[in-house]
């Protein structure tokens, strides 16, 4: 039998029990959890170190093909590339079926330019140039490109140039994907053309900033200006302008600079529109057509060269003109 002193000295031991269900209020889940977090901050971490090393490496490779130059030169941009599709599928040429009128509607209280009515539909002489020029540039202003567009009265036709500003251009750099702003506009002026009789040349031109691959088969400015023009001719055609309004799409890269101080300058990369005179577009079909007739190139002057016998009489006949001119003094 213990003591009360041993009994005091003893120890009490508790022992607890647990039912079933009870483990899972403990701390256990919790360590597990900050392990998990952790493998999956891990994991982030790496996926964001391959993905940064994968861009040095794709750097890498198009510094070694000379696709970049920090700055000196352009990097080609291909259709359906980064930038995306040059031409939304949702688009259909053709049609023209659209009036001008509503195509020059701007609201409720229009300007005086955009409320007038084209009188013709075929322009030959400097006034009815001017007339369709005023239509063009109010269209260019409705379209908040007022800087944008300008319009010269030539002999040959209609001279309408869209090009670029220090603070907007037509395109995206380097590419042939029209900016949205150039997209609404050409698609305004294909109502308008669907009425006028009048054929054009569309001519891309850019500035004289060179790609860094200037191989035979590398980009260049000639491709870019060519791409440019054929996506300004797409567009015209998505808002209603006929095929046949279009007599030549050519690109000039930036053999014809309009500022020749500056050939890097923005004005340079435009997109002409050259709406031809009757007879200007028949002499351009003439001369790039099968030569079976003769076309005068100016009234009154005959082309065609004459026969050898005609030739040497012609130049004996001077000779004897000069002689008889000389004994007479």
């Amino acid at each position: 039998m213990l003591s009360k002193r041993d009994k005091s000295q003893a120890a009490i031991v508790k022992r607890v029990w647990r039912r079933r269900g009870d483990e899972g209020h403990g701390s256990a889940w919790k360590v597990a959890f900050a392990d998990f977090c952790l493998a999956l901050l891990a994991l982030f971490l790496v996926m964001w170190l391959l993905a940064a090393r994968e861009q040095e490496r794709l750097e890498a490779l198009l510094e070694a093909h000379s696709m970049i130059d920090e700055g000196i030169g352009r990097m080609p941009i291909t259709l359906g590339g980064p930038r995306g599709s040059m031409i939304g599928r949702e688009l259909s040429t053709g049609g023209g079926a659209v009036l001008v009128d509503d195509a020059l509607a701007v609201g409720e209280d229009p300007t005086p330019a955009v409320r007038m009515r084209l009188s013709r539909t075929l322009f030959e002489s400097s006034a009815d140039l001017h007339e369709l020029a005023q239509i063009l540039q109010a269209i260019g202003d409705r379209a908040g490109l007022t800087g944008n567009v300008r319009t010269m009265v030539t002999p040959y036709g209609l001279r309408v140039l869209l090009h670029d500003t220090d603070k907007r251009g037509m395109f995206a750099v380097g590419g042939a994907t029209p900016t949205a702003h150039f997209r609404e506009l050409l698609q305004q002026l294909g109502p308008l053309f669907s009425t006028v009789r009048n054929q054009m040349l569309i001519v891309g031109h850019t500035d004289a900033l060179p790609y860094v691959n200037r191989g035979p088969g590398g980009a260049s400015n000639w491709k870019l200006s060519s791409e440019r023009a054929m996506a300004a001719r797409t567009w015209l055609l998505a808002g209603g302008m006929p095929e046949t309004s279009v007599l030549q799409v050519v690109g000039l890269a930036d053999s014809a600079p309009l500022n020749r101080d500056n050939p890097r300058a923005a004005e340079n990369r435009r997109i002409e529109l050259l709406i031809l005179t009757s007879g200007q577009a028949h002499l351009i079909k003439a001369m790039f057509g099968a030569p079976t007739d003769s076309e005068p190139l100016l009234d009154g002057v005959s082309t065609s060269i004459p026969d050898y016998g005609a030739l040497q009489a012609l130049r004996m006949q001077i000779a004897t003109d000069a002689r008889s001119s000389d004994g007479s003094l």
